[in-house]
This record gives C-alpha cells, structure tokens and sequence, in this order.
C-alpha cells in the first residue's frame, strides 16, 4: 500500500517552504504549521500512509486555509528502510484488516495526540479534523467514528472501513455531528474503488451523510481536484 504523494505535492505545493522541525511534546513526533496566535484556530492533524512518514502529506497545507493550525504525525511502528505504519495487516487474502493490538494501540496513540493537542492549540473539539491518506484513513475512521465528540471532522482519502470496526458500529446520537469526507480513485491499486463505496453505504446506513468523491482515472493518490474538494469540506464544515 506504500505509495508516495511527493510528486504529486510538488505539482500544486509551488516553492512554499516546510517546517522540518520534528516536534516531541505530544505522544507522536509530528511537523507543526501554526500562527503566533493559534488559540481556537481550526487545527487539522494529517496521518500518513503505510510506509510514508510525517512529511508526506504535511505540504498538503499550502492548499489550505492559511491561518489554520496543521500538524502532521508519525506512526509508531517502523518499516524497512525509512517508513512508518500505523498497524500491521493480518496474514491471508480477504478483506483488507489490521492485527488488533496494532490498531488498538496506535488508535490510542492517535486519540490521546488529538486530546493533547486540542489543549495545547486551545481548540475546541468542534474545529478539530482528521485527515488520513491510505493506512491513516483508515486509522482516521478508527478513531473518529469510535470517539465523535473528540473531533468536528474526518477526511477519508483513498481509505477503507475494516471489518472490524464495521462489525461493532452502531447507532449512536454521538455520530450525527461528525463531518465525514470520503475521496478515492477509480483506478486505486492499492485500496480498491469499492472499499470507498461500502464505506460510504455503511456510513450511510447508521444515518450519517458523508460527502463522496470518486476520481476518474486516479491511482493510489491525492489529486489536485480532490484537494479543492477537501478544502471546500473543511471550510463548509465550520459553518
């Protein structure tokens, strides 16, 4: 599933500068975007994909609102040679699933980042987004869809819904105020189309409305036009 978005920023991030300072206050090391005065600024935390890092998807930010906190996280768990993963896939051909301890553990990992976070950033939980590519939707679902008070939004982008976080959802008033967006390629070789359109029917069915997004023609990815559909979420999202 490894499959990196340098190429892709480089196309619409144009000559803007990252912060390579790598940031330890927090239970993940991350990269930080924030203004002098970040109190009650909406605050999106990035999570990247298998094999990836932080960096992968902190340029994203240059497409953003610009007075906005960002942060982008490193998973836990180290792969060979330079990567991080959020969770290690379990053996066999079905469906798509993580080893349980993994996505129990790095799900705890991320929750307790976005409650310190939001403290830290003095945000208040209802201008909180996560936005996960590949592995990192995934564990953005895992997260926002088990915990929804915690956080105003969740960005899906090329991800898929486990069995075994669909197996246990349920109906829950908490959900209803949680913003969902879902964006996916046609042509995704790594997370197939349909992990995108049963998310959404699952989703659908415990009466939430997420808004979809399929891409003619895209790979394993982020495409320019699913990053203004993602910028438009967000801001449509606070209002």
């Amino acid at each position: 599933m490894l499959r990196s978005i340098a190429l892709a920023l480089a196309l619409f991030a144009g000559m803007a500068q990252a912060d390579d300072t790598l940031h330890t206050d927090l239970p993940l090391l991350y990269l930080e975007q924030t203004q002098n005065d970040a109190r009650n600024q909406p605050l999106v935390i990035f999570l990247h994909g298998y094999g990836s890092n932080e960096q992968d998807l902190f340029g994203l930010r240059d497409r953003l609102p610009s007075t906005w906190t960002y942060l982008s996280a490193r998973a836990p768990l180290p792969v060979e040679p330079h990567g991080y993963r959020w969770f290690t896939k379990t053996p066999g051909d079905g469906d798509y699933d993580g080893e349980t301890a993994d996505l129990q553990s790095s799900a705890k990992l991320i929750g307790d980042f976005v409650a310190q976070a939001t403290r830290k950033y003095h945000t208040e939980s209802d201008r909180v987004f996560l936005v996960g590519f590949s592995q990192g939707a995934i564990m953005s679902y895992e997260v926002g869809l088990r915990h929804p008070e915690t956080l105003r939004g969740i960005a899906a982008l090329s991800g898929s819904l486990l069995p075994v976080l669909k197996a246990e959802l349920k109906p829950d008033a908490r959900l209803e105020k949680l913003a969902i967006f879902i964006g996916h390629g046609t042509l995704d070789q790594a997370l197939p189309y349909v992990s995108a359109t049963r998310a959404n029917e699952v989703l659908q069915g415990l009466s939430l409305k997420p808004e979809f997004h399929g891409y003619p023609g895209m790979i394993h990815t982020i495409g320019e036009a699913e990053l203004q559909d993602l910028k438009n979420w967000l801001e449509n999202s606070l209002r």
